[in-house]
């Protein structure tokens, strides 16, 4: 009966994650860098052949589908300068796309906030939810070459987690990415990223990011 409903869930997950892509793909206009068919992320291939088995065996799982994975990736970026000067949040959509190979899209404020000056519907910020090849790619980049590039860099906040399997991390800085072309930039800016999971606690999913090559610091 477990397993029934565990693949009854992992049904509605990718039912949801669909019409979720479906969404965002609309909302970006579809725009995205193209991928062979036959292609599978390096990190993909690691997760599959020898990550998922550990996680297997250290928590001692009665089935494949409660093994904790990503589901998501989402790359946003908070531009407070964009109520003033337009050109500021362009940049910024283009910088995000070319760190994550998708094209990014302006968010707006949800409401207003008389002290920043900040209108409700005004536009800024900028977002990418990144699933699937896409997905494994920015975080191969993002573990093994950006992080590795910041400044005095000692590891990751170990307890960013949200209580339910979900990491977040902030940068300060877009230009460690190697994407990004330092001379071409209108304004270093911070991103903020969040991981999504379907690790049931911050346990499994700690272990599992360490395991993929997470920096956390000591």
């Amino acid at each position: 009966m477990a397993e029934i409903n565990a693949k009854a869930a992992e049904a509605a997950a990718k039912k949801k994650a669909k019409a979720e892509a479906a969404a965002e793909k609309k909302a970006s206009g579809g725009k995205s860098a193209p991928l062979p068919k036959d292609y599978v992320p390096r990190l993909k291939k690691i997760y599959r052949e020898a990550i998922a088995p550990e996680l297997f065996k250290e928590f001692g799982y009665s089935s494949t589908m409660q093994v904790p994975r990503f589901v998501k990736v989402i790359v946003s970026m908070g531009v407070g300068e964009a109520k003033e000067n337009k050109k500021i949040l362009d940049a910024a959509v283009e910088d995000l796309a070319h760190i994550t190979g998708q094209h990014a899209v302006k968010t707006k404020a949800k409401k207003s906030i008389a002290t920043f000056k900040i209108r409700q519907g005004q536009e800024i910020g900028c977002r990418v939810t990144l699933r699937g090849h896409y997905m494994w790619e920015f975080l191969d980049r993002l573990m093994n070459v950006a992080l590795p590039r910041v400044k005095d860099f000692r590891g990751v906040n170990p307890n960013a987690f949200d209580g339910h399997g979900n990491y977040s991390l902030g940068l300060n800085e877009q230009i460690i990415f190697p994407e990004i072309d330092f001379d071409k930039i209108e304004k270093i800016m911070g991103l903020n990223i969040a991981i999504v999971t379907t690790a049931k606690n911050d346990k499994e999913a700690k272990s599992l990011l360490a395991k993929m090559g997470m920096p956390f610091r000591k």
